[in-house]
């Protein structure tokens, strides 16, 4: 990872100065038009986590809030992990490989979600790894991501939410975004390495800050450190995601979330939203007409190129369909509401 590190600080990478191998950037903020054009990013925020061994599934499916035990071998889902309270600790990208069920979440809550699931393991043939050492995550997405994946993969993934094995590594589509697909290539450094030059040249190179910003408009949230046990899953569209299945058994804070679904509970949702300033995940923001109380909270934000933030931003349905809302006080910078690229559909939150 070191090697990897150090070369992509050789083409150009902004390494953080922790020591961390954060990649923000390669010199500047993508806009979210440059990422529409096409972009290979290098994911450095993330964590996955392996789970073998044969009860590995049963238990997943036990714990998260989708169906695990019927994941198939092309498969892409999202799962959250939730208290018993129905608030989430965490947000994977779930797929399964002929061995182990793989967990992708934010890399700063992993080493404590490892912990925490395996105190649950107990007789169950279940043992969870830290599957991301040896092996790097690209991101590829907008108008130019097939033509340059294809010479590599010859066949990509038909759908979002699809997977394919190849002797180059593991090709994810995840949730398209401004009308063409996202893909996440699992790759050994070696091989992420020899194919960053022809992936640089064809589309614009970026760090963790560019694909973070995609999820974004993909209107996909990730819970991290600083929003852990904030939201029911239904507050940050999770289940409009297709992270949530209702038609599966127990798992912690399943009745408080079918009840948020099916008893109309909640009057929250996620929308999108640029800032002209600084805001991160955990800010608290606040309606106009309503300045003594937050009316919701960032969940994830992302330089957007033109000196502030794009973010997906939780808060009350009455504040979205307002739009006068603030970062950090009714007198804040206003938050400008942007089109959601899914519907906040249909039920009465």
């Amino acid at each position: 990872m070191n090697n990897w590190n150090e070369y992509l600080s050789s083409q150009g990478a902004q390494l953080a100065t922790d020591g961390s191998g954060h990649v923000p950037d390669f010199g500047h903020a993508l806009t979210a038009a440059e990422l529409a054009s096409g972009f290979v990013a290098a994911i450095t925020d993330q964590a996955v986590l392996a789970v073998s061994g044969d009860d590995a599934a049963t238990f997943l499916h036990n714990q998260l809030s989708n169906d695990v035990e019927h994941l198939g071998l092309a498969d892409v889902r999202l799962a959250g992990y939730c208290t018993p309270k129905g608030r989430l600790q965490a947000t994977f990208l779930m797929w399964r490989g002929s061995e182990s069920v793989f967990l992708q979440l934010a890399r700063d809550i992993a080493p404590a979600l490892q912990k925490r699931l395996s105190m649950f393991v107990l007789r169950a043939k279940a043992k969870f790894s830290d599957a991301g050492g040896a092996m790097v995550l690209l991101g590829i997405g907008g108008a130019g991501a097939e033509a340059a994946l294809l010479p590599l993969f010859g066949a990509l993934p038909a759908t979002p939410y699809a997977r394919i094995d190849h002797p180059l590594g593991t090709l994810l589509r995840v949730a398209d975004v401004f009308g063409a697909p996202r893909y996440q290539w699992l790759a050994t450094p070696e091989a992420a390495q020899a194919a960053w030059p022809a992936l640089a040249s064809a589309l614009r190179p970026a760090g963790a800050d560019a694909w973070r910003l995609s999820e974004i408009h993909a209107g996909v949230p990730q819970v991290t450190l600083r929003t852990q046990e904030q939201f029911v899953p239904q507050m940050v569209n999770f289940e409009l995601l297709g992270g949530v299945n209702f038609k599966k058994g127990c798992y912690p804070g399943q009745e408080i979330v079918a009840r948020s679904q099916y008893l109309g509970k909640l009057k929250r949702r996620t929308a999108l939203a640029t800032i002209n300033a600084p805001a991160q995940a955990g800010d608290e923001v606040f309606a106009a007409d309503d300045p003594d109380q937050p009316c919701g909270m960032i969940v994830n934000s992302a330089p957007n190129g033109a000196g502030g933030v794009d973010a997906l931003v939780e808060m009350k349905l009455a504040a979205i369909e307002q739009g006068n809302v603030h970062l950090g006080s009714a007198s804040g910078v206003p938050l400008r509401m942007l089109p959601m690229p899914y519907a906040l559909d249909a039920l009465d939150l």
